[in-house]
């Protein structure tokens, strides 16, 4: 296990969950009009805290494809999915909200699924398949699965809207760091032309635009707290599912392994959510305002 790769890891959580943080308190400021459109993000252009956001947003995703070139995607999802403890502090350090039993609970379960997840499976890093029959099967999947988790969201809005658009985001992101890492193992074997001349990067950044409509829409319509938390544990699921699935990551089988694997991803799954619900996540300003204007659209 690199400390390096760790080191990327959680360094690209903090300025993902910084990010999200200033990301939603812009977004809850744009237009109705523009749901799940590329308008919104025109819109929320215009707004300096929300370019900062993203800012620490592409930094992020920056550390973690450097991660993903030197690690296993099952190793550096996880720890990319404390992003959500980082999003909890800049969000306790804007209200002044003390962590509570709650807080402390989410963080023991999240720092303990990951650390459980880790030690239990030892991801280890293997030849990729190369049967792109076996690739397309799981991007497909879990592309599906996320086109129809928004067509939902966009008929339920405001009920539960806003935590499907989170984990449809969040399945995108996972397929986007599995192509990330073979677009830079692509880069490393034969460069630039190996790398353009590849399908990969292209999905990267459909995949990664794709998201950023999806989370910002969400962010537009509810509170940090319904959307953040499924986006987050939806990620390191689809990340651990491609890295197994056919980018060659091993983990531990025997039974043992296998129930610290899946107490850990468990353990991850409440923490987050936990975390998410806690009171010091942002609830926005205009919250019943808004409300009533998505339900007379």
């Amino acid at each position: 296990m690199s400390v390096l790769v760790m080191a990327l890891a959680l360094s690209a959580a903090c300025c993902l969950g910084t990010g999200f943080v200033l990301q939603q308190s812009a977004a809850q400021q744009a237009p109705l009009s523009d749901f799940l459109t590329p308008r919104l993000l025109l819109d929320l252009m215009r707004m300096p805290r929300w370019l900062g956001g993203i800012a620490l947003m592409v930094a992020g995703m920056i550390l973690s494809a450097i991660a993903l070139a030197h690690g296993e995607i099952s190793l550096v999802e996880p720890l990319v999915a404390t992003n959500l403890l980082f999003a909890l502090a800049e969000s306790r350090r804007q209200t002044r909200q003390p962590l509570g039993r709650q807080g402390w609970a989410g963080l023991a379960m999240l720092a303990g699924g990951v650390t459980a997840f880790i030690v239990g499976g030892r991801p280890k890093g293997g030849n990729a398949i190369t049967d792109p029959l076996r690739h397309w099967l799981i991007i497909g999947v879990v592309v599906g699965v996320a086109l129809l988790l928004t067509t939902c969201a966009k008929k339920s809005r405001l009920i539960i809207g806003p935590v499907l658009l989170g984990l449809a985001a969040g399945l995108l992101y996972g397929v986007q760091d599995a192509l990330t890492r073979v677009s830079g193992q692509q880069f490393a074997d034969g460069g630039w032309t190996e790398l353009i001349t590849g399908w990969q990067p292209y999905g990267v950044l459909v995949l990664g635009v794709t998201g950023l409509i999806l989370v910002q829409s969400a962010f537009e319509t509810a509170p940090l707290r319904m959307s953040l938390p499924a986006l987050t544990a939806a990620q390191p699921l689809a990340g651990i599912l491609c890295g197994v699935g056919f980018l060659g990551d091993r983990l531990r089988t025997d039974t043992g392994a296998l129930a610290w694997e899946a107490a850990g991803l468990a353990a991850i799954v409440l923490g987050i959510v936990l975390l998410g619900l806690h009171p010091a996540m942002p609830r926005g300003l205009a919250e019943p305002e808004r409300e009533k204007d998505l339900q007379s659209r």
